[in-house]
C-alpha cells in the first residue's frame, strides 16, 4: 500500500477493510469465550467472565500502546525512506515487546485477585472470575507479539497478513472453547485454556513472518534480531508509554463505572457484560481506521507532505464517523435479538437491551475524540492529548458519577455519561491536532525559505 501517493479515499480504505475484519475476528472470537459460557455454563459464569473484561481491556491497553508506539515510529522512519533506522526500530520494539508482554503477565497473574475485590466484584462471581483473568494473562507474551507484528507491518502499508492469522487462531479457539466447555465440563477455565493457546498461535504466526522477512535481508544475523538501540527505544516509549497510559485511562474510567454497575443487582450486572460486547465490536472497528490515521500521517510527516497529512486525518475521521453511524443504528434496531446470542435469560436481555440503546447511537461521536489522538500520536505528541483523555475521561466521569448518576442512581443516568465525555474530550483533542499540524506546517516551511 502506497500512503505517500495515489487517492487517499481509495488507498485509506483499502488499507483499513482487512485492519477492521482483523478487529472483528478478534472480538467475536473472544465474544465466543461469552456466548459459549452464558449458554452452556450459565449465568455464574457469564458474570465471572463479564466481570473481568475491564481489567482485560486495561492489560491489553498497555500493550496496544508500546505497539502503537512502533508503528508511529516505523512508519516515519518508512516515510523518509531511512532504511537503516527503520530496520533499527522494528529490532528495538521487539525487544521491548518481549519486556512488556512478560512483565504484564507477572502483574496480572499477582494482583488479580486484589483488583477484582477492590472493583466490588459479586461474591459469587469472584472465585472464577480470578481463575479466568489468572490464566487469561498467561497469555500476555503472545498478545504482545502479535501486537508488535501488527504494528510493523501497517506501518509499511501491509495489513493482510495480520487478518489471516488472526482467522486461522480464532477458528482455534472457537473449536477449543466448544472442546473445554462441552466435552471437559470446564468452564471459565475451558474458555480462558482456548484463549491463551489461540493468542500463541497468531504470534507464532507473526514471528515466522516477520523472522523469514529478516533472514532474507543481506545483513542477517540472529542476534541483529536481538538488539536494542538506546535512542530508537527512547523515541518508541516518548510515543508508546502515553499511548498506554490513554489506553488504560480509558479501561481505568470505565473500571469506575463497572463499580457502579455492581452497585445494582446480578442480572444488571450480568446484562451490562453481556452488552458490553457489542460495544467492543463497535470501538475496534472504528480502530481501525485510527491505525490508518496514525500510519498515514506519520509517514506523509516523515515524507514531509502536509496537505496529505491533513486530507489523511479527514478521511479517517470521517471513515470512522460513518461506519460507528452503520453499526450503531443495526445494534439499536436488533438490540434484543443480539443479546439473546449470549443468554437465554430475558431478565438479563432486558437490562443489557437498556445499555445499547443509549449507547448505540452515541458510538459515532468518540470518532472526532479517538481520531485526533491517533492523528497527534502520527505526528510524534501524544503526552498532551494523554493529559486531555485524562481530564475528559478520568475526571469528568468522576465528576458525573458523584453528581448526576448519585442524584438519580438509574441505569441511563449512568450510561449518558458516555456520550458528554466523548463531546467534551473531542473538542479539546482537535483543537490541539489542529494547533500542532499548524505549527510544524510553520516550520517546514520556514525550512523550505531559508533553503532557498
Amino acid at each position: 500500500m502506497q500512503m505517500r501517493e495515489g487517492n487517499l479515499w481509495k488507498n485509506i480504505l483499502l488499507f483499513s477493510i482487512p485492519l477492521i475484519l482483523t478487529n472483528l475476528f478478534q472480538l467475536l472470537f473472544n465474544i465466543s469465550d461469552v456466548a459459549i459460557v452464558g449458554k452452556f455454563a450459565g449465568p455464574k459464569a457469564l458474570g465471572a467472565v463479564g466481570s473481568t473484561t475491564l481489567l482485560i481491556t486495561l492489560t491489553t491497553g498497555i500493550l496496544i500502546g508500546l505497539a502503537n508506539g512502533i508503528n508511529s515510529v516505523v512508519a516515519f522512519y518508512t516515510g523518509a525512506q531511512l532504511e537503516d533506522k527503520k530496520q533499527k526500530a522494528i529490532r528495538t520494539g521487539f525487544v521491548l515487546s518481549f519486556l512488556n508482554g512478560f512483565l504484564i503477565l507477572v502483574l496480572g497473574v499477582g494482583f488479580a485477585k486484589p483488583i477484582l475485590v477492590l472493583l466490588g466484584t459479586k461474591e459469587d462471581f469472584l472465585t472464577d472470575a480470578i481463575l479466568y483473568f489468572q490464566i487469561y494473562m498467561l497469555g500476555s507474551p503472545a498478545l504482545s507479539f502479535y501486537n508488535f507484528g501488527y504494528s510493523v507491518l501497517s506501518a509499511q502499508g501491509s495489513t493482510k497478513k495480520p487478518l489471516w492469522y488472526l482467522t486461522l487462531s480464532g477458528i482455534l479457539n472457537v473449536l477449543l472453547n466448544l472442546f473445554f466447555v462441552l466435552v471437559c465440563q470446564k468452564g471459565v477455565v475451558g474458555v480462558a485454556l482456548a484463549s491463551i493457546l489461540a493468542q500463541y498461535l497468531s504470534a507464532f504466526l507473526m514471528l515466522r513472518y516477520l523472522y523469514q522477512l529478516e533472514k532474507a535481508s543481506q545483513d542477517f544475523s540472529f542476534a541483529a534480531c536481538f538488539t536494542l538501540s538506546c535512542d530508537l527505544a527512547r523515541h518508541i516509549l516518548k510515543i508508546g508509554i502515553p499511548a498506554a497510559i490513554q489506553y488504560s485511562l480509558f479501561a481505568v474510567a470505565n473500571l469506575f463505572v463497572q463499580s457502579s454497575v455492581n452497585s445494582f443487582s446480578a442480572v444488571v450486572v450480568e446484562g451490562n457484560s453481556a452488552a458490553m460486547n457489542l460495544d467492543g465490536i463497535v470501538y475496534e472497528s472504528m480502530a481501525a481506521f485510527y491505525v490508518a490515521c496514525t500510519s498515514f500521517v506519520a509517514q506523509n510527516y516523515g515524507a514531509n507532505q502536509m496537505e496529505r497529512v491533513k486530507k489523511a486525518y479527514g478521511i479517517t475521521t470521517w471513515y470512522s464517523f460513518g461506519l460507528a453511524v452503520l453499526l450503531g443504528g443495526v445494534i439499536h434496531i436488533f438490540r434484543e435479538e443480539i443479546l439473546y446470542l449470549f443468554t437465554d435469560d430475558a431478565q438479563v436481555v432486558q437490562m443489557g437491551s437498556i445499555r445499547l440503546q443509549i449507547l448505540s447511537i452515541t458510538y459515532c461521536l468518540s470518532a472526532f475524540m479517538d481520531n485526533a489522538t491517533a492523528g497527534c500520536r502520527g505526528l510524534g505528541k501524544t503526552v498532551l492529548p494523554t493529559v486531555i483523555v485524562l481530564l475528559g475521561t478520568i475526571v469528568f466521569r468522576m465528576i458525573w458519577l458523584v453528581t448526576i448518576f448519585a442524584h438519580f442512581h438509574t441505569l441511563p443516568s449512568l450510561y449518558l455519561l458516555y456520550g458528554s465525555a466523548f463531546v467534551l474530550t473531542a473538542i479539546f483533542q482537535n483543537a490541539y491536532f489542529f494547533a500542532l499540524y499548524r505549527a510544524i506546517q510553520k516550520k517546514q516551511s520556514q525550512r523550505s525559505t531559508l533553503c532557498i
